[in-house]
């Protein structure tokens, strides 16, 4: 019994050191394929059914303790490949060397001052040369921007792109600074405290102001006994000389404007024979005949040779007309030489005129 005992035992330890020499031998293997293909077998050809109870225990022993799982390498994920690409790709592929880079410079700040002038009348001539007599080349209308390259002695505005236009249907505009291009980097602006914003705006105010006044003087010219002349009256201006009284509603202005722009008749000369010879409006021949200067009244049957009108704009121009072409035409450039002709039967019709003419030069 004992010695069949002994007999177990040495097959047992045959065993076992067989299957440590075994596992010795076998190295592990890169691919985990290959690894499975040689291992297995070595332990599957023992067949553990011969073996007694003891040897099977003993072999389960051994490889638990003899075995070192080598972990599998990992194949890298799609996410993770392509966080690698991205990350590649962050750095360029050709950079230029420094000294081969062109660095912009910042372009200079450029300003241009605007001479611009808007038309105030509802419809301006531009001429080709500074007189009523010289060719109409186009017409503008209220408001529209005029580009101005001077100013010639007799109050007409030479234009940028040809031409000319009087200077008293024309209001300057306020200059401005169009900036055509900006720098790139910003430009340091100095720091302002409050009192010298104060004093800023102050100074700003006055300037405003006396550009103010100096337009209104530049417009306004104190009328004189010089039938030719300019009046630098607007229609906003007759308009307040005709309130309060019937000339006032008749679309007036525009024509008289027009007149002084044609023919050169001063437009306060225009208005003070108007109301001399129609009564402020209120005469039989305005009213019926639309006649407000008298024109053809001849003494002795005065109302019916008088001319009659459409309206009453028509008369103004008609007036123009006739005054430039009869009396100015002729040397009859003032009020006074105009009258001994016009109504040689009033002496006082002189006085009367460059009277009406300051007042309404005084209410402006």
């Amino acid at each position: 019994m004992r010695k069949k005992l002994n007999q177990h035992l040495f097959v047992y330890l045959l065993v076992l050191s067989l299957v440590i020499t075994l596992g010795m031998y076998v190295q592990p293997l890169n691919n985990e394929s290959d690894s499975q293909s040689l291992e297995t077998p070595a332990i599957e050809s023992l067949s553990l059914s011969n073996l007694s109870p003891l040897a099977v225990d003993s072999l389960e022993l051994i490889d638990k303790v003899t075995a070192s799982p080598t972990p599998a390498p990992v194949s890298p994920t799609f996410n993770e490949i392509s966080a690698e690409t991205v990350n590649s790709s962050e750095q360029p592929l050709n950079t230029p060397h420094e000294s081969n880079l062109q660095v912009e410079q910042p372009p200079a700040i450029v300003e241009k001052l605007t001479n611009t002038y808007e038309v105030t009348a509802y419809y301006l001539n531009i001429r080709t040369k500074p007189s009523a007599n010289s060719d109409i080349i186009k017409v503008v209308e209220k408001g529209s921007k005029l580009e101005i390259t001077e100013e010639t002695d007799n109050g007409w505005l030479k234009l940028q792109d040809g031409g000319f236009v009087h200077g008293g249907y024309a209001k300057k505009v306020k200059k401005e600074v169009t900036v055509l291009s900006f720098a790139s980097e910003a430009i340091p602006q100095p720091t302002i405290t409050r009192n010298e914003k104060s004093e800023e705006m102050r100074l700003d105010k006055i300037e405003i102001l006396e550009e103010a006044v100096e337009e209104v003087e530049e417009e306004l010219t104190k009328p004189t006994s010089t039938v030719e002349s300019d009046s630098g009256l607007t229609i906003e201006h007759i308009e307040k000389i005709f309130e309060g009284t019937a000339l006032s509603g008749h679309d007036l202005e525009q024509a008289i404007l027009e007149v002084e722009e044609e023919y050169g008749i001063n437009a306060y000369f225009t208005i003070a024979v108007m109301k001399l010879e129609s009564g402020n409006g209120k005469s039989r021949l305005a009213k019926s005949k639309n006649n407000l200067f008298g024109l053809n009244a001849i003494d002795g049957d005065k109302y019916n040779k008088a001319f009659s009108f459409k309206t009453k704009g028509d008369s103004v121009r008609k007036f123009g007309q006739l005054l430039s072409k009869h009396y100015v035409g002729k040397g009859l450039t003032t009020i006074e030489k105009v009258a001994r002709k016009y109504c040689p039967s009033n002496s006082k019709w002189p006085s009367l005129v460059k009277n009406i003419m300051k007042r309404d030069y005084s209410k402006l």
